[in-house]
């Protein structure tokens, strides 16, 4: 047996409220699930984007909690590749530069197909790419 897909994928946020108005603004995702002060999350095409507090994360959950996920996070940036075509990598880097948002490169790879990587305003790595650099 092998998993049949990513189902969600997580950043750690240093501002909640920040990371919610770029992902939900900028980005254009929907909003799905908040708790102030440890998360939001976001629909991203069949799968979600969890964004958490870090620090929140690290908290075990109380005894006899609803939800006992266990404590997890990280520090330090993390790197999260969204899906485009090439079309839609050109529509991404002239909505990134409106928004005001700087590329940090962008390039074709050996293989075929391109990326553009930006920052997120806690400092996460965020590429566009066409799947093919993948062989998708």
């Amino acid at each position: 047996m092998t998993p049949s897909a990513i189902l969600e994928s997580a950043l750690y946020v240093a501002d909640l409220d920040v990371a919610e108005r770029f992902y939900r603004d900028v980005l254009g995702l929907v909003l799905i699930a908040r708790v102030p002060g440890r998360h939001v999350f976001f629909r991203c095409g069949d799968g979600v984007l969890l964004l958490f507090a870090a620090e929140a994360t690290k908290v075990p959950p109380a005894p006899g909690a609803r939800l006992p996920v266990p404590p997890h996070g990280t520090t330090g940036a993390g790197h999260l590749c969204f899906a485009a075509t090439a079309d839609e990598i050109d529509a991404w880097r002239e909505r990134l530069a409106t928004a005001g948002i700087a590329i940090e490169a962008e390039f074709e790879w050996p293989k075929g197909g391109r990326s553009i990587y930006f920052r997120d305003p806690s400092g996460n790595s965020l590429e566009f790419a066409e799947p093919r650099i993948w062989g998708i």
